[in-house]
């Protein structure tokens, strides 16, 4: 029976290997199988993160309000996960702040948060010129600084099961099997002129979620009342929130290089509108179904 089992169980356990075995090897924890134990580390970007960080530098950086960037699918998580599980993050305005930080063409002001950031200016100014106060409060406040485009928009859709397929084979109980689904997120993104509330630009972008599982099993009697079943496989579920970032991502590259063909902003240096990146973005088409 030793020989027996050696011989079905092979191509199992090479897929085994083959699907889980990297990953154990990197792992941190005690796990055969999985990526383990790691520690905390900066969120990973896309392609599209690159893009931002190399645009051309602006003449001027835009002073730019987000008040919230809000979850307008009103789409929870299939079943059996939760009914009360959101499909999309509601962080939507946190990750936008970012994106407009790292492009390096807007000053992003705090407006999600500013009833905190006018009680702690209540309290700076309670404090002033009081006996023993402390030297932050003995300051007069300047006033805050006022917005030159409002940036709103939102999460406005994801599709489930948009495309899904996949293929098997299976051989004298012997059996491998591969599945995807493919799932897409769209996001919209306009500036706003704040004296005149003109819709200067307005894009939508959207990023596919890629999911995929590979499985491998064993079911095959061995002799008489000796059944073998050995079973493995691995899924891979690209995270929806970073599918998010990096349509907020474009959606903001998108934003500058029509503002700036558009006369809405410029360029520190108006040669680098030949910049690759700019052009690339410029050029490219919307996808007629």
């Amino acid at each position: 029976m030793r020989i027996a089992i050696t011989r079905f169980a092979l191509p199992l356990l090479a897929t085994a290997v083959t699907l889980g075995g990297c990953t154990a090897v990197k792992s941190t924890g005690d796990a055969l199988f999985g990526p383990g134990k790691s520690d905390a580390q900066l969120t990973p970007r896309t392609g599209t993160y690159k893009d931002l960080i190399n645009l051309p530098q602006p003449k001027g950086k835009i002073l730019a309000a987000v008040y919230g960037f809000r979850d307008q699918t009103g789409q929870y998580k299939p079943a059996p996960n939760s009914s009360f599980s959101t499909a999309v993050t509601q962080g939507g305005a946190s990750m936008l702040m970012d994106v407009l930080n790292e492009s390096g063409w807007f000053i992003p002001l705090e407006r999600e948060g500013l009833q905190n950031l006018l009680t702690e200016r209540k309290i700076i100014r309670a404090g002033l010129n009081k006996p023993n106060a402390p030297a932050n409060n003995n300051s007069p406040l300047p006033s805050l600084v006022a917005a030159n485009i409002l940036l709103e928009g939102g999460i406005v859709a994801y599709d489930t099961n948009i495309r899904t397929g996949g293929a098997g084979a299976r051989y004298f109980g012997i059996g491998i099997d591969d599945q995807y689904r493919v799932d897409q997120v769209t996001v919209n993104l306009r500036a706003i002129d704040i004296r005149s509330g003109r819709i200067l630009h307005s894009v939508l972008t959207s990023k596919t979620v890629y999911s995929k599982a590979i499985s491998a099993d064993v079911y095959r009697f061995i002799k008489f009342r000796r059944l073998l079943e050995m079973e493995a496989g691995t899924t891979t579920n690209e995270p929806a929130q970073l599918a998010m970032l990096s349509a907020m991502e474009s959606a903001v590259i998108h934003l500058i290089s029509e503002g700036i063909v558009s006369n809405s902003w410029a360029l520190a240096n108006p040669d680098e509108i030949n910049n690759p990146i700019l052009q690339y973005y410029l050029n490219e088409s919307t996808y007629i179904m």
